[in-house]
């Protein structure tokens, strides 16, 4: 099998996670390291539509507006005419160049150019073909050891090397699917905080300036209307630059965890699997090997349990509707702050204000998702083990690394929290890969298998507390009285 390393190639900087873990155990879920709240996507500095760098206050590298106050004269002191021209020709010429005709809450027209931009900067040659060559045989290879391994069959089609743009571009599709419906909330909960004519000329918001003329209220009013296409741009800024960030650190395209491709072909990214590797000391062979079965072996059960990805995106769909944000709470904070000062605005907007409330929905819909993404890895872990054996003999080692990277977590999964507004880190998967090694062991893997029969089959979060338990009543259980599943089944507890 060929090398994935060319020739000249050195080694590449970067600490890259393989699949999510907590950053302190598996067992306990805390919050971020440095105490903050977990925060919805869009709200790592300032919220779209909103001042600061981007937003109402200022739009930073998108052509610099003043924002609505600056049409007071110097110091705030009455409406000054002679600025309206120049504030509205400034602001179309920003929304022009933010583009977005569909109406998106997410400009992705935006987020593809700057990440492809990104990417070019950092350096991201074409794939020889040496390096796709060693791809389509370490999957080869991977599909041979994992057949007896595993029921499910191998999928079709020829094994994929991706350079770090193919993997944004071939990816794009499902993030729009992941983070479209999360950007909606969160928008819309912003926008309903922006003022209409009526309240522009009936009333004061935090911001707005003092003395608008009531013949003025009806043009402010769609000024403030654009803050959505506003946070459609800063949308679509901050998700190119965090798609950026994980097509520079992710190995294959099952990495994250959730389905990003629906061929069923596996995909790996050659230069990050370098980088995944240096400091081991191991053949580069070894360590795609080791990648090829993961990502051979995801590929598999997504291909060959046709209602699991309509399932892990309707777990997602649903904690994306949990998210809601107290507004009193927001505009407490924004009281007294000078909304033209970038540096006050971005302090009090980032001072937890957009904690999504902690609704009992929320916790049961993280929870199906935490448990789903666990049942996933822990399986895919027990079918790489027993497809190795004793063939690889660097694959302790691999292991060891895999299990560190997951509890101390990395800069992709801290760009996937940023982009979903969630830290997927399936605190489960030690009991769920001890689950199925237990049910291989007892019943061989045509009985473990056969739990991806039914989404009614798989363990509970509460199951997994009791292992016991379930298999007790596993082998009780009549498949006969099973309905056929299907996507909205991911809401049943």
């Amino acid at each position: 099998m060929g090398s994935i390393r060319s020739e000249g190639e050195g080694s590449m900087a970067g600490d890259v996670p393989f699949g999510f873990g907590p950053r302190d155990s598996d067992d306990d879920r805390e919050s971020n390291d440095d105490g903050s709240a977990q925060q919805p996507p869009g709200f790592g500095g300032l919220p779209p539509g909103f001042g600061g760098p981007g937003g109402l206050g200022g739009m930073g590298g998108m052509g610099g507006m003043g924002g609505l106050g600056d049409l007071a004269g110097a110091g705030g002191q009455g409406f000054d005419m002679a600025n309206l021209g120049a504030a509205l020709e400034q602001i179309g010429a920003m929304l022009q160049s933010a583009g977005n005709s569909d109406g998106s809450p997410v400009n992705w027209d935006m987020a593809n150019d700057i990440a492809r931009k990104a990417l070019a900067e950092a350096g991201d040659p074409a794939v020889p073909d040496a390096q796709r060559r060693a791809v389509v045989d370490a999957v080869g290879l991977a599909d041979v050891w994992l057949d007896p391994a595993t029921e499910f069959p191998s999928t079709s089609g020829t094994a994929l090397a991706w350079s770090r743009s193919e993997w944004l571009n071939e990816t794009l599709p499902a993030w729009q699917k992941i983070i479209t419906p999360i950007a909606e909330k969160v928008q819309g909960t912003m926008q309903s905080m922006m003022p209409g004519t009526d309240a522009l000329g009936g009333g004061t918001m935090p911001g707005m300036p003092e003395g608008l003329p009531p013949e003025l209220a009806a043009v402010a009013g769609p000024l403030m209307g654009m803050a959505k296409a506003m946070g459609s741009a800063m949308f679509g800024m901050q998700v190119g630059q965090g798609l950026a960030a994980l097509a520079g650190e992710v190995v294959c395209s099952s990495d994250i965890g959730i389905p990003l491709t629906s061929g069923g072909r596996s995909a790996l990214v050659p230069s990050n699997i370098l980088a995944f590797g240096e400091g081991l000391e191991l053949p580069d062979s070894d360590v795609l090997v080791f990648i090829a079965l993961r990502e051979a072996a995801h590929q598999r059960l997504f291909a060959h349990v046709p209602w699991l990805r309509s399932r892990v995106e309707a777990a997602l769909v649903a904690y994306a509707s949990g998210i809601n944000v107290d507004q009193s709470r927001i505009e407490s904070a924004l009281e007294g702050v000078d909304m033209q000062n970038p540096e006050a605005l971005q302090e009090a907007l980032a001072s937890g204000v957009f904690q999504p409330e902690d609704t009992e929905e929320q916790k049961a819909a993280l929870a199906r998702l935490e448990t789903l993404l666990a049942l996933v890895e822990g399986w895919v872990d027990d079918v790489v083990d027993g497809a190795i054996a004793d063939r690889l003999p660097s694959y302790d080692r691999l292991r060891e690394t895999l299990r560190r990277r997951r509890a101390t977590g990395g800069p992709a999964e801290k760009t996937f929290a940023t982009l979903v507004g969630l830290e997927l880190r399936p605190r489960r998967l030690r009991e769920s890969a001890a689950l199925w090694q237990r049910l291989r062991n007892e019943g061989g893997v045509e009985k473990r298998d056969a739990l991806w029969a039914h989404p009614d089959l798989l363990p509970t979060a509460e199951d997994l507390d009791d292992i016991d338990g379930f298999l007790t009543r596993t082998s009780e259980f009549d498949t006969a009285e099973l309905d056929e599943p299907g996507p909205d089944d991911s809401t049943k507890e």
